[in-house]
């Protein structure tokens, strides 16, 4: 008998592209509440200067009480001080229940005044997703296991199913970490290949979650001696490398879809897709148009 083949069969392409598309698509559902300017106001109204550090202390929040290094540990490519003054202004002002409170009312109000078409459909599929969630593996994925165990909205289907996309999120948000640190790419690594891939300029990727010049010349050589880059940029190889990593997280990351099942997943996607365009629209209004990389096609 020969070796197995390392081409995929016909209908793990087809959830390769499936889990691509709701990767996407769930990126845009919650991306634009990390910059969305009523949830800052609200953080900031709750005693932390001008709403500082809200995208770390809310995304952050199920996982805050364990600490500034468990958090930087989970984020994994966000600089560790950046982490620590986030969380410890959240500490010092609220608490993070609140910050995940206030979150939630801008989630609800904002999805009803941005993209009012899906929710309806969002709602009805809230129990289905939970059912995918809880069908995940818990195994060194932290940041999901406290997603997955914060408390579930009894009363509102929109937000529960919105929490629900966004555990999934966060599953394959530690799935991509573990892919990276399995191939041995420090967060600045993985910064700098995931930049060029997406076409940014100036390493903005990695810049974006604080490498410094001194950090990314450091990338760069440790990327050069695995023939991933050369005179500074990431080559050809490097870019087929890092698609190579893509396709193996969406075959991995596919799991979730495939427990709501095919006919479910569509229906996600016909939810969802169609108001994708307005929520990423609302990042480029609050942050600019780099912002949320994985919610975006990537450039020519």
């Amino acid at each position: 008998m020969g070796a197995p083949s390392d081409t995929p069969a016909a209908d793990d392409l087809e959830w390769r592209e499936l889990s691509r598309r709701a990767a996407r698509a769930s990126h845009r559902l919650i991306g634009w509440i990390y910059w969305d300017p009523d949830a800052i106001a609200a953080y900031a109204g709750l005693g932390v200067p001008d709403g500082l550090g809200y995208y770390v202390a809310s995304r952050g929040a199920p996982l805050g009480g364990a600490g500034n290094d468990v958090v930087t540990a989970a984020f994994y490519s966000i600089h560790p001080d950046f982490v620590a003054v986030s969380l410890d202004l959240c500490r010092e002002h609220t608490t993070f229940a609140e910050t995940a409170r206030v979150r939630d009312e801008a989630v609800v109000a904002g999805l009803r005044r941005y993209a009012p078409s899906c929710c309806d459909g969002l709602a009805e599929l809230a129990g289905p997703l939970w059912a995918a969630v809880d069908s995940l593996p818990l195994g060194a994925r932290s940041l999901f296991a406290a997603h997955r165990a914060w408390p579930r909205p009894a009363d509102e289907p929109l937000l529960s199913a919105w929490l629900a996309v966004n555990a999934i999120r966060e599953w394959r948000g530690d799935t991509h970490w573990a892919v990276q640190i399995a191939e041995d790419l420090s967060g600045d690594m993985a910064g700098v290949l995931d930049g060029a891939w997406r076409a940014y300029e100036d390493h903005w990727v990695a810049r974006s979650r604080g490498a410094d010049d001194p950090a990314l010349e450091k990338a760069l050589t440790q990327l050069e001696r695995r023939g991933l880059a050369e005179g500074g940029a990431i080559t050809r190889a490097g870019i087929d490398y890092r698609q190579a990593l893509e396709d193996r997280l969406d075959d991995l990351c596919s799991r979730a879809w495939r427990h709501l099942g095919a006919e479910r997943t569509r229906a996600f996607l016909d939810v969802v897709e169609p108001v994708g365009d307005a929520l990423l629209a609302r990042i480029d209004i609050t942050a600019g148009p780099n912002w949320m990389p994985a919610a975006r096609d990537r450039r020519a």
